[in-house]
């Protein structure tokens, strides 16, 4: 009889718990293993839950116990999370998260902590939930050359754009409806902001091209200033404005990983990815191009993935080479955001064809009617710096920027 341990039991943790006394002979079946709860820990007290007599507060009883084999850690948060996580590692204990938090910051540490005791650290769910992406990447997926990987990675985010597609809300009042229905926690900045699709691009660029990725080296943008006519003028032109998480290896061979709206042509499958829905396409030399869409949080989504790894471990009494990367004290195989170019959907306060095509070149060109404003995708991929250019030379003819999203093709 092996037991496991719960680290935290506020919505995921409990899902686990609950998961697996609802599932207990379908889990034990499938690991070849006899499995018990052990301990659960929380500085909380559940007098009224049915395992209120497994609760600890201290991660010492768990440490100790030989016949804790494997830990589930659903704190949230770099610490003690961490310490902890690293302890269980040396421990001998293996170690399954759904803390992206804790992988992107800290991943590379334990990893090799876990190589050096012979135990695994998995984190199947920190990136999509109950979405399989973790494992196929580094083994279903293994023979690749990967070349990019693109997603959306947030549902919160997904629903708040959703909502502006579909019902014409502002971006204020579709946040309040997350919020209400529970997407959106109260301080919404994690989501709304782009650090929680930024923490999952970090763990899927560390995975897919072998050195860790921190998340100060990814250029982030959120969704807070995404405009209600920027959403209604995107979707006349054949395009959803969406937050996509990207990572994609350039010709120097350096990588550029990326968060921020863009505007996603209709053909691409990511513009139909609707409400709490996530959904990553990853391109590969031997696939051409995979997706992998599903409910990429939730109590029980995130609680199944968080199983789904620990009936893999329990099974193991060794190291999985190739969930890892490598960690790099340097950022040099990491290009800089300057040298990210996309084509860009535009709109401008006025809309003068010639003044535009100067500064622009080619380009499609829609005005609307009601305000006297342009909006135009341009035909030739532009940089940061160039859009910034673009618009000093439209104010010296006065016309002012007044949007712009890089443009995501299929």
């Amino acid at each position: 009889m092996e037991k496991f341990a719960v680290l935290g039991c506020g919505v995921v943790g409990s899902g686990v718990v609950e998961l697996f006394e609802k599932n207990k002979a379908l889990i034990e079946k499938r690991s070849g293993k006899e499995l018990e709860m052990g301990y659960i820990l929380d500085l909380r007290d559940f007098p009224d839950r049915p395992y209120a007599n497994l609760l600890v507060k201290k991660i010492d009883p768990i440490l100790a116990d030989p016949d804790v084999t494997v830990v589930a850690e659903c704190m949230g948060g770099v610490e003690p999370a961490f310490t902890f996580v690293k302890q269980c590692l040396e421990a001998g204990k293996s170690v399954a998260t759904s803390n992206k938090e804790l992988v992107a910051a800290k991943g590379d540490i334990l990893l090799k902590t876990a190589k050096e005791y012979n135990v695994n650290f998995f984190f199947e769910a920190s990136v999509g939930g109950a979405i399989p992406i973790i494992r196929p990447l580094h083994k279903c997926l293994a023979a690749n050359d990967f070349s990019a990987i693109a997603g959306i990675l947030n549902g919160t985010t997904n629903f708040i754009l959703n909502k502006m597609i579909k019902e014409n809300m502002d971006f204020s009042a579709a946040l309040a409806l997350a919020q209400e229905k529970g997407y959106a926690e109260k301080d919404p900045t994690a989501d709304v902001d782009g650090h929680d699709a930024c923490r999952k691009i970090c763990i899927l660029s560390s995975l897919a091209f072998g050195k860790h990725v921190y998340p100060e080296s990814v250029h982030t943008k959120g969704i807070r200033e995404v405009a209600l006519k920027d959403v209604e003028l995107c979707g006349k032109l054949g395009y959803s404005i969406k937050l996509i998480a990207r990572v994609q290896r350039l010709e120097n061979g350096k990588i550029l990983p990326t968060v921020m709206p863009m505007a996603v042509e209709e053909d691409n499958l990511l513009s139909q990815v609707n409400g709490v829905y996530n959904a990553v396409m990853v391109r590969g030399d031997g696939i051409s191009k995979a997706m992998f869409y599903g409910r990429g949080a939730g109590k029980f989504p995130t609680a199944s993935a968080v199983l789904g790894d620990m009936i893999e471990e329990v099974q193991l009494d060794h190291t999985i080479p190739s969930q890892t990367w490598e960690n790099v004290n340097s950022t040099d195989f990491i290009e800089d955001f300057s040298a990210f170019s996309a084509k860009r959907y535009i709109r401008t306060s006025a809309a003068d064809a010639a003044v535009l095509r100067e500064v622009f070149g080619d380009l499609t060109l829609e005005q609307t009617t009601d305000t006297g404003e342009a909006v135009l995708v341009t035909e030739t991929s532009m940089n940061a710096a160039q859009v910034e250019r673009a618009g000093e030379a439209l104010a010296q003819k006065g016309i002012k920027l007044l949007a712009e999203y890089p443009v995501l093709v299929s």
